[in-house]
């Protein structure tokens, strides 16, 4: 609802979006740049700490993800993204240990969340790749611990032995056989046909007694290619295992019929991608695909029994938001109203305060879209009690006294613009004490309370200059021409009629009064001249 130009360009919330959108993208340098600025504005900021460890994970900087998971758990040692990132860092730097204590940390916090079920699933397959598994050594006795430890000492001494003693080849084909075809495909992919072919040389036995140019024998570079494969496969069986390559690729199933058969674990995380897939789609600007995909899951989820989707109903009205967003976004005002409003009933029906007040939000933002002010202040105004922080409420009350505004109603959009900057204010948040301060000072212009306006105004250009926003900074200075050439003729028209000036305006006459341009260009001559 703020005018476009007055809208600051550098603000931590656009810093966030943009840095988002480009690691979506896939170009997670830029998107680095997007969070260090954006840290700088709000440093500490556990949510942007949590994005920029996903970026650095990306990239592959494990160190550095690492430090802003622990940054943002020193902030809050609650904070579940912030103990979930910390155990994907540690299960990418191969620390499987200490990232399935991290996932158990988390599912405690959260055991509505799958996402660590899974974190604890993985790790926990990658350990038994690494050591085996311990299920497989059972002791008959107590006081037999001792000699067994021994024992077991002693064998594996004689193992490691006999693997030195092994011809490389032998090593090999030991380890070839420890996955079966059909696994070791799914694990190397398109590599699988290099290293059949390599296995398949192996056979030419007047090839393998052959040597190169250099003299390296070819049966030793055939072995070698066939040992890197194999460490490359169970790399991947560590990193990736074969069950989690297999929840990737599934999608929800059409019908009920087909979904008896899973379970509510797996129907959770199939939901969950296809709610990421709907977003991103939106956030990309395909907003008709993000539809399509939304109502297609929304009737998925209809059919659904709540044993098999515990938290259904919420699901339903996300879904319905969803719609309508991607509605506003093609311009179906219509559709898009009808669809907020099918998420305020459900959230309403089934007693779910967050989703009540994210449905207000939108249907106050449809109805302003579409010039029904009215219908935005009243919905707004119900959301009033359901705003959560100071910052919610300040953006909040700059909307309702911009819609008044609008409808020429100036002390009333006066006393909204106050509220929302002292709201800005308890939250320390500049960008909002810009648009509360430029608010209060459009109002008291429509008032006619020129000096008041013109001290609001160089209020908010001070704020404009912190930020700093080179389009905010001259949006209000050619408000502050337009403010003060408007109060010189109000005090010329006073001076006419012979009405005699306060103090106030003596101070602001027009002898004395300058335009801000004419104040702004003495200022950067004086700076000129001071420079050798």
């Amino acid at each position: 609802m703020a005018d476009d130009d007055l809208l600051p360009v550098v603000s931590f919330g656009n810093l966030m979006s943009e840095g988002i959108t480009l690691s979506r993208r896939g170009q997670h340098d830029k998107a680095l740049g997007c969070f260090n600025d954006a840290l700088k504005l709000r440093a500490g900021d556990k949510h942007c700490l949590i994005t920029r460890s996903k970026c650095f994970l990306k990239l592959g900087d494990t160190e550095n993800s690492l430090k802003d998971a622990e940054a943002s758990l020193q902030i809050d040692n609650t904070f579940y993204e912030g103990l979930y990132q910390k155990a994907e860092t540690l299960y990418a730097m191969g620390d499987f240990e200490f990232a399935l204590v991290f996932y158990h940390r988390g599912r405690r916090l959260r055991p509505d969340l799958h996402k660590f079920q899974l974190g604890i699933h993985k790790a926990e397959e990658a350990i038994i790749n690494c050591i085996g598994n311990p299920s497989s050594v059972k002791l008959e006795s107590k006081e037999e611990l001792c000699f067994v430890s021994r024992q077991a000492e002693l064998q594996s001494k004689k193992d490691n032995q006999k693997q030195q003693n092994k011809p490389k080849d032998q090593k090999d084909q030991k380890q070839t056989k420890k996955q079966s075809p059909k696994t070791e495909q799914q694990l190397l992919g398109q590599l699988y046909a290099d290293k059949a072919y390599l296995e398949k040389l192996l056979k030419d036995e007047d090839l393998m007694q052959s040597s190169t140019r250099q003299g390296a024998k070819v049966k030793d570079l055939v072995l070698d290619g066939i040992s890197y494969l194999n460490q490359r496969r169970d790399f991947w069986q560590q990193q990736k295992p074969i069950y989690a390559r297999e929840y990737e690729r599934k999608v929800l199933r059409q019908g009920r019929a087909r979904d008896k058969k899973q379970k509510p674990s797996d129907i959770a995380r199939a939901i969950a991608k296809e709610m990421e897939d709907i977003e991103l789609m939106l956030a990309r600007g395909s907003a008709e695909q993000s539809c399509r995909k939304a109502e297609r899951l929304l009737k998925n989820i209809q059919a659904w029994s709540e044993n098999e989707v515990p938290n259904k109903y919420e699901l339903i009205g996300n879904l319905h938001s969803c719609i309508g967003n991607g509605q506003l976004a093609m311009g179906q005002m219509e559709a898009a109203l009808h669809s907020h409003k099918m998420d305020l009933e459900c959230a309403r029906e089934h007693a779910l305060p967050d989703a009540t007040s994210r449905a207000l939000d939108n249907i106050g933002h449809v109805y302003a879209r579409i010039g029904k002010f009215q219908q935005a202040i009243n919905t707004w105004e119900e959301k009033i009690p359901l705003a959560q922080s100071s910052l919610e409420k300040a953006w909040l009350f700059h909307e309702i006294g911009r819609c008044y505004l609008e409808l020429d109603n100036a002390e009333v959009a006066q006393d909204y613009g106050e509220q929302s900057l002292q709201s800005a204010d308890e939250e320390g948040d500049v960008e909002w004490q810009l648009h509360a301060t430029v608010l209060v000072a459009q109002a008291q212009v429509k008032l006619k309370d020129y000096q008041s306006a013109i001290l609001n105004f160089e209020r908010a250009l001070e704020k404009a200059r912190l930020m700093p926003s080179e389009t905010a900074q001259n949006g209000i200075i050619a408000a502050l021409d337009n403010v003060s050439k408007s109060f010189i003729a109000e005090l010329n028209k006073d001076h006419k009629d012979g009405t005699i000036p306060s103090h106030e305006d003596r101070l602001f006459s027009s002898d004395s009064i300058k335009t801000t341009a004419e104040n702004v260009e003495e200022e950067e001559k004086g700076n000129q001249d001071e420079k050798p």
